[in-house]
């Protein structure tokens, strides 16, 4: 078989290629002969392949298939490579033999000569083409073979070693050469300890309970001149902390000294080895500012070490360079995360407000993602920098927008929630469609929140559904009915507004339903101009009805927003006294329409005029004033024939024989599946005699001293396989020692940075009914979308699902999304419930 070409000879004719395709062809061509190469097992030229492998895995090519026809068994394979790479640190070591006469000096450069590139390029073979899972079959072969390098008397060597265990050693190897990488770590060669400081953190990552024995070669590390020592020595510090809250406790001595260092860098002069735009080593000093930050949480001690050299660092940085802003950025997450001086944290924000007025959209992003953190904390602090914030909106990126958004959004207050709002509809206007339904649910709830009047509430709430349109969330239009319906002395000005709103416009479909509504609701106010707060408008009878026929045969009107006009149209033949004839022939077309729905309303309302006329004035009255059930939760109020009604829960009568145990077990279809196992059933107890023992029974049979509550259970009865009950066990443990108190709220979830609390509260028109409130809130970095809540209850109970706030939990913590479950326990049994969520 003719010799392999070299590996320069390879990388000549693959840079003459022209294309890809002949690229290819060369390298698929090179790997045939080293796979029969492999197969006749000659190993005169094993190094040659390698080398040729390694080049070729590193174009991103596949090398791994090279080496497979040497051996079927993985293991031979594996060990026939690492004793070829061993090969390229030995081969010319067997072909010349030193002599005892030649000098030190001499040998020493001749082993860089000839070994050093080779075996480097052996390190490189096992970190790229065996990899960390394909070298824990060779293992034992690998660690004797490290162990040899790392006790070899040439630093470089050792280096190499220590580098390629770093980067790729197993839990095993890790375990074995622990002891070789600590008595590195202890040596005086600086080159050595840095390269040893590193190989002990991924030593520590691999196998934590090791952890202990760096600890006694860490206590000199910080007292090192070299810099890269130091560097390393922070990270090794870092990690151990990071790991275990012994080494927290036991590092926080260090503070002083890692404050003295940090000192020193910035007061140091210039140094050209560790200059980088005119700053001293900011490597270094954002390693040890995210160290104190981890040794500063929680203790006051240790922060108060750290407040006047933070304060320093926040100072005397220089800001025009990336380099300087890279440490100020640190500075400022170690001030917020330790418990730092009122002074010190208002200047970081003050280092953020300016991060605002950078030219760079990275720098900008950060300052606000920060500022957004910090300003639930430091409310006040962050207000001072809103017309930045605010002027962040108009800015091209769309991520610096949204955030610019967001942040808006957290700082409205009462103070300011007309200048804010003027602003936030600004951007609704121009906004993208994607920021639009975000923009249009934070409007909503901060008008609702922190309006000043309840004119200024509804145009608002005007104005979003005139920009936003479609884009508004489900429940916006129930919510303004409602707010249009507790501002009695309102309507007159309501019907006006909305009235102008839709002439000749009727795209924004939810403006043009609760247009409908109040038309319906309080036409006779529009005809007959009683507005106070605006000059009247002159409308007839026929003009009003010329719109909502208008919006009925229109192209753009929806089902949903026929059915309202529909509805508005029957009302106002209680209203007005002149159309009624039209209103009849109006509503007997709709009878023999195509739509299900608006032809079940007009056959409806057909009848109303010809067998029930009597009854037409009393049943489409006008809508009393909606209260609020409860105060945090969305309304109850659901859509009935385009109206708004409050909806109450359907009881029924307790049967009057015992229930069999199998239907308490049979869960709701919702959460899917027919495999749910029998739920033990729990012994009902004696209630206590009490002024609070009506609310108690709505979660079942709760023990006030603390007593566990008998629960019998058959041994047969097997384990539940399902998620457990989220309110299973409230009998067992005492909630609440005041019973006026009320029912406690419980945390049903929180996992992954996803929060669900629970609160209970009784129904005002129903005792056996008790209505939770849940709230879900989101801390990690990125918002949650399509948030679905979903819950079952046994047959025993009923349970009704209203709709949530919204679907989207925003990060951060800024937001909660809100929705109410309703639950009738008529039996007064122990409440248990399954949950599902999907995110």
């Amino acid at each position: 078989m003719p010799a392999p070409i070299r590996l320069r000879e390879l990388i000549r004719t693959i840079r003459t290629a022209r294309t890809q395709a002949e690229e290819r062809e060369m390298i698929q061509k090179e790997c045939a002969a080293i796979r029969s190469s492999f197969r006749e097992e000659d190993n005169t030229y094993r190094c040659r392949n390698v080398a040729k492998l390694l080049y070729m895995h590193m174009l991103g090519y596949p090398a791994h298939f090279g080496q497979l026809p040497a051996s079927p068994s993985p293991n031979t394979v594996l060990e026939k490579s690492v004793e070829a790479v061993a090969e390229l640190g030995t081969k010319d070591m067997k072909e010349k033999v030193e002599e005892k006469a030649t000098p030190k000096s001499e040998r020493r450069k001749w082993w860089r000569r000839r070994t050093g590139p080779k075996r480097k390029m052996m390190f490189e073979i096992v970190k790229l083409l065996l990899g960390e899972h394909q070298a824990e079959h060779a293992c034992s072969y690998l660690s004797l073979f490290f162990c040899s390098d790392l006790n070899h008397s040439t630093q470089f060597v050792q280096g190499l070693a220590l580098c390629t265990l770093g980067c790729m050693g197993s839990s095993e190897m890790c375990r074995d050469l622990a002891g070789e990488v600590e008595k590195l770590l202890k040596t005086s060669n600086s080159y050595l300890r840095k390269k040893a400081a590193l190989c002990a953190v991924h030593v520590i990552r691999k196998v934590p309970e090791l952890m202990e024995m760096f600890l006694p070669a860490t206590k000199n590390l910080l007292n090192e001149k070299n810099h890269g020592v130091l560097h390393t020595s922070v990270v090794l510090l870092t990690e151990m902390c990071e790991r275990s809250p012994d080494m927290l406790a036991h590092f926080r001595k260090l503070v002083p000294q890692l404050v003295r260092i940090l000192k020193n860098l910035i007061m140091s002069g210039y140094s050209p080895e560790h200059d980088v735009s005119g700053i001293s080593d900011p490597f270094l000093q954002v390693r040890i500012l995210r160290l104190l930050r981890i040794l500063g949480r929680n203790d006051d001690d240790s922060s108060e070490a750290m407040n006047d050299i933070l304060a320093q660092v926040a100072t005397n940085t220089e800001t025009s360079k990336n380099v300087g802003n890279a440490i100020l950025y640190e500075t400022v997450l170690t001030i917020m995360d330790i418990k730092s001086e009122s002074g010190l944290r208002v200047l970081a924000i003050n280092i953020l407000g300016r991060f605002l007025l950078n030219n760079d959209k990275n720098i900008r992003y950060v300052a606000l993602t920060s500022l957004l953190k910090t300003v639930q904390t430091d409310h006040n602090a962050v207000q001072r920098h809103r017309s930045t914030i605010v002027d962040c909106l108009k800015d091209l990126d769309v991520s610096i927008k949204r955030r610019a958004m967001e942040l808006s959004f957290a700082l409205v207050n009462g103070n300011n929630i007309r200048g804010m709002m003027k602003e936030l509809l600004y951007f609704l206007d121009s906004c993208e469609p994607e920021f639009k339904a975000d923009c249009a649910s934070g409007i909503f709830l901060a008008a609702e929140k922190y309006a000043p009047s309840k004119r200024w509430h509804i145009d608002t709430i005007m104005r979003v559904l005139t920009t936003a349109g479609s884009y508004v969330r489900d429940d916006a239009v129930p919510n303004l009915i409602q707010l249009i319906t507790n501002s009695v002395e309102m309507h007159a000005y309501t019907v006006q507004r909305l009235y102008k709103a839709i002439l000749g416009d009727y795209s924004q479909q939810p403006l043009v339903q609760v247009a409908a509504w109040c038309i319906g609701e309080y036409g006779d106010l529009l005809v007959s101009g009683q507005c106070e707060e605006e000059e009247p408008i002159q409308v007839t009878e026929d003009e009003v009805l010329d719109i909502l026929e208008s919006v009925l045969i229109s192209n753009m009107s929806t089902s949903v927003t026929r059915g309202y006009a529909l509805t508005a149209i029957m009302k106002l033949s209680t209203r007005f006294t002149c159309t009624v004839n039209r209103i009849k022939k109006v509503v007997s077309i709709y009878g023999s329409s195509i739509d299900v729905e608006l032809q079940q309303r007009a056959v409806e309302y057909n009848a109303l005029f010809k067998k029930y006329d009597h009854m037409r004035s009393a049943l489409l009255e006008r809508m009393p004033v909606m209260e609020k059930v409860t105060t945090n939760g969305p309304t109850e109020i659901v859509q009935t024939n385009g109206e708004t009604e409050p909806a109450p829960l359907e009881t029924k009568p307790p049967p009057s024989g015992p229930q069999p145990t199998s239907q308490a077990n049979d869960l709701l279809d919702l959460l899917g599946g027919n495999d749910i196992t029998p739920v033990i059933p729990t012994a009902p107890t004696s209630k206590p005699s009490s002024a609070g023992g009506e609310l108690l029974d709505l979660l079942g049979d709760i023990n006030l001293t603390g007593a566990p509550a008998a629960a019998p259970a058959p041994a047969s009865v097997p384990q539940i396989s399902q998620p457990p009950f989220l309110l299973d066990g409230l009998s067992s443990q005492p909630l609440f020692n005041d019973i006026a108190a009320g029912i406690p709220s419980i945390t049903a979830y929180s996992k992954n940075g996803l929060k669900i609390e629970f609160t209970f509260e009784r129904s005002n028109t129903n005792p056996s009914v008790t209505v939770i409130t849940i709230q879900a809130s989101n801390s990690t970095e990125l918002d949650m979308t399509d948030f679905v809540f979903q819950a079952a209850v046994p047959k025993t109970f009923q349970l009704q699902l209203l709709s949530p706030s919204s679907s989207i939990v925003p990060a951060f913590n800024t937001g909660t999304i809100t929705q109410v479950i309703k639950v009738l326990n008529p039996q007064k049994q122990q409440l248990r419930m399954r949950i599902k969520l999907h995110i």
